[in-house]
């Protein structure tokens, strides 16, 4: 606060005066009321004026203004009785204060001839001050004056900054002189307390010129006007357009409910808990109208206070609350319950939480309001207001408004509620639809990942590796359109058809018509008349440790890269072929010789596109990730995981395989041309037992002549040549195929007891752990599996 200006107008007396009671400035004007001069009076105790007797009553510790008369001695001895209006000052540097002391010395009159006043009469309709040009109040009515709680007749000749110390004095002072400069009026809005008042308002005051016949600005109209049920109506209305877009920005049940805390904080509440019901306690459905005592976990709570220290339970935690809390009692009663400590309805408290109570001591909470989140016919939960630093009650609109807010929170809460549960749903059924393990091959070593999408909900990506036969291996990811349960439930079709249409060895393009016929069936059985309803992508690959040749097709599906053992990552080129569903559409192979310890990688596009790059950027990233150090394919999974994916997680579902290839050495591998001759099967058996000793499998050889024995003699019999035998073996398995050009398919019946022959293929099937037949180019092929181990 700047000091008294001692060249200041001298139409008012003014004095500042310490806590001391020291006088410590003196204007000009106090010189020509009492007569003594700064010199005189600056540093001897202000009382020392006050004539012998004089009565008057001083300011109280906690006043922050006084007005009176005073008998004040003058100079030359005699007693002047002035009125003075003095008003406490704060330090600007945080000391003590100090008071200033004003008498306005001005006497012109009033009368309804005066120009001023009568402008004013006809132009402000409500509480109103009239200033001159040098700022000095000339009149005032009868609404400004019961504001201001001073005779009105007595501000005559005074400034805004004599009748109050507040900022917003100050800013009028301000405003006016702009006003007197500019000639145009100003507007200005404030929230104070008037004298006397118990709680503060929010004012518009108009700043106005007063201007002559002329055009002059000849002083200035002040009106003030209350507008405290329009600002907090704005107020409210404000809150509610923030409610539906900050609440509800996500499907996650604790977020929705943090959102509703912060937005009520400090605008409606100095404290806000939201606390839901669990679901765990009632059967994961929600009751109507929950019976006391009632469970209620701590899902978000916020305050005007860093680190909330009024809250009595932590995030996460379930308290009870009996019948008669007014959590228990607003649930039960499905509407908001309004407490407050003067009423002594939080008394009761004392007999079930102490440590609540204490808190509300401890912070001087004064008022309470719980209010049921409720939705679609569904109790949530509930959520407290709480007052302490505003010293107001809640009132009726705060509770219509809270009960407004609440309402849009709960039914976001209840769609995330929903969506959590579906989602959770939709997961155990992806998981138990996805392979829980990959088989072990002798032709690949395989790692997979798979991550739902973080926001869109689950989906349909799905990958499998299905070992065939003659130890070859089929890879196979894909991707079907849409999330939720739909979407996995026709994952879960459609692997179930890949694996069949696997087990009969169809190559990949004719795997992929037959899947793409399944879809458009799908989709007209959806409803939808084949125009797409279903749709999905896909990537099937076919590996032969024996060649070492892989064959792919895909389906719309985004290619696979390779990494050589030698060489930077790169992308294997196939025909795109179009999506599954579109039905009518060819699809192409493409095969491709791998070496040994070639890296295989598989994906969905969930994996390379995302909201911030494009497929072509995510393939690059893709590559970069691929190329770095060599480790194991599960340390390579997550570390593409971690390069391509955010923090968030992926926005889409997202699909990973990768399969480093194995060669099988040749010295696995032996192979016969059959002479069409069935006199020649027992040479063949000898050449079989005679291979498999110098492949030390003797204890096999047994079975192994049976059941060569038995699928050459019936190739001879029902094949056309040139027939060929191959045996094939690794550690665990030895394998027996017989291939022929007939394209006439195996079958497997039960001979009669006078039949000569038709036991063949049903001893194989006995003594094999499994058997089977494949289309070729060329023909066909009869294959059966023994186990090694088994026979050891």
């Amino acid at each position: 606060m700047s000091p008294v200006n001692p060249s200041d107008d001298a139409a008012t007396a003014r004095a500042v005066v310490d806590d001391s009671g020291t006088l410590r400035e003196w204007n000009e004007g106090a010189r020509l009321l009492l007569g003594h001069t700064a010199a005189d009076v600056v540093g001897r105790p202000a009382a020392g004026l006050l004539a012998d007797g004089a009565q008057g009553t001083a300011p109280g510790p906690g006043d922050e203004r006084w007005s009176g008369t005073l008998t004040l001695r003058h100079r030359d001895g005699r007693t002047v009785p002035v009125w003075v209006l003095a008003h406490r000052r704060p330090s600007e540097d945080g000391g003590p204060g100090t008071w200033l002391a004003v008498a306005p010395l001005y006497h012109g009159p009033e009368h309804p001839d005066d120009p001023l006043v009568r402008a004013a009469l006809t132009q402000s309709p409500c509480a109103t001050m009239i200033f001159d040009e040098r700022l000095r109040l000339r009149g005032v009515n009868d609404a400004m004056a019961r504001l201001l709680r001073l005779p009105a007749d007595r501000l005559r000749g005074l400034r805004p900054t004599d009748i109050g110390s507040r900022t917003q004095h100050t800013e009028l002072e301000e405003h006016m002189r702009q006003v007197l400069a500019t000639g145009r009026g100003h507007d200005m809005h404030t929230h104070l307390k008037a004298t006397g008042e118990s709680r503060a308002h929010a004012w518009h005051a108009r700043v106005a010129p007063l201007t002559d016949t002329d055009g002059r600005v000849r002083g200035i109209c002040v009106s003030a006007h209350d507008f405290t049920e329009q600002h907090l109506a704005r107020e409210r209305l404000q809150l509610v357009n923030e409610a539906s877009v900050r609440i509800g920005t996500t499907l996650d049940v604790t977020r929705t409910a943090q959102e509703l805390a912060d937005v009520c904080v400090p605008t409606l509440a100095d404290f806000v808990s939201v606390d839901l019901l669990d679901p765990q306690e009632h059967g994961d459905e929600l009751p109507a109208v929950p019976t006391p005592p009632v469970g209620l976990r701590r899902s978000a709570h916020q305050s005007v206070n860093p680190g909330c220290p009024e809250a009595v339970a932590e995030p996460g935690r379930l308290d009870f609350y009996p019948a008669g809390s007014p959590q228990a009692d607003c649930l039960a009663a499905g509407r908001a319950i309004v407490a407050a400590v003067p009423s002594g309805d939080l008394e009761r408290w004392r007999q079930w939480d102490p440590v609540r109570v204490r808190r509300v001591e401890e912070y001087g909470i004064h008022s309470t309001m719980s209010v049921p989140l409720q939705a679609r016919g569904t109790t949530l939960g509930v959520a407290v207001f709480t007052r302490h630093q505003r010293p107001y009650p809640f009132t009726d609109d705060d509770r219509l408004l809270a009960e407004e807010v609440t309402a849009r929170a709960a039914v976001c809460i209840d769609n995330a509620r929903r969506y959590s549960r579906e989602r959770e749903t939709t997961l155990t059924l992806q998981r138990s639809l996805l392979p829980r393990w990959l088989p072990p091959t002798a032709a690949v070593e395989a790692a997979s990942r798979y991550l739902p999408a973080a926001r869109s909900g689950v989906g349909g990506d799905w990958f499998d590796v299905i070992p065939l036969s003659g130890m070859r291996v089929a890879m196979v990811v894909g991707d079907v359109v849409g999330h939720g349960i739909q979407a996995s439930a026709t994952m879960g079709r459609l692997r179930t058809a890949v694996r069949t249409l696997a087990d009969i060895d169809l190559t990949p393009d004719e795997l992929l018509t037959h899947l793409d016929d399944l879809v458009v069936r799908l989709s007209e059985e959806s409803g939808d008349n084949g125009a797409g309803e279903v749709g999905a992508t896909c990537l099937y690959a076919v590996y032969d440790p024996v060649s070492r040749r892989c064959s792919l097709a895909r389906a719309g599906h985004p290619p696979p890269v390779l990494v050589p053992p030698d060489g930077p990552p790169r992308q294997i080129e196939l025909p795109s072929g179009p999506p599954l569903g579109v039905g009518g559409l060819p699809f192409e192979s493409a095969e491709l010789e791998l070496r040994e310890g070639s890296v295989l990688a598989l994906c969905t596009d969930g994996l390379i596109e995302g909201r911030d790059r494009d497929a072509d950027a995510g393939r690059a990233l893709l590559r970069e990730a691929l190329a770095g150090p060599a480790e194991s394919l599960d340390a390579t999974c997550d570390r593409v995981l971690h390069a391509l994916l955010p923090s968030g997680g992926a926005a889409d579902d997202a699909a990973l395989l990768l399969a480093r290839t194995r060669g099988l050495p040749a010295g696995q591998v032996a192979t016969w041309d059959i002479p069409a001759d069935p006199s020649l099967v027992a040479p063949v058996r000898k050449q079989v037992v005679e291979q498999l000793s110098s492949w030390a499998l003797l204890e096999a050889s047994f079975t192994a002549e049976l059941v060569v024995s038995e699928l050459v003699t019936n190739a001879i019999r029902y094949g056309s040549p040139p027939i060929r035998l191959r045996l094939i073996h690794d550690t665990a398995t030895l394998i027996c195929e017989v291939s022929d050009t007939s394209h006439t398919a195996p079958h497997l019946r039960r001979a009669k007891t006078w039949d000569e022959g038709g036991r063949g293929l049903l001893l194989v099937a006995q003594l094999t752990q499994r058997w089977g037949s494949r289309h070729t180019a060329e023909g066909k092929t009869i294959w059966a599996e023994l186990g090694l181990l088994d026979e050891e």
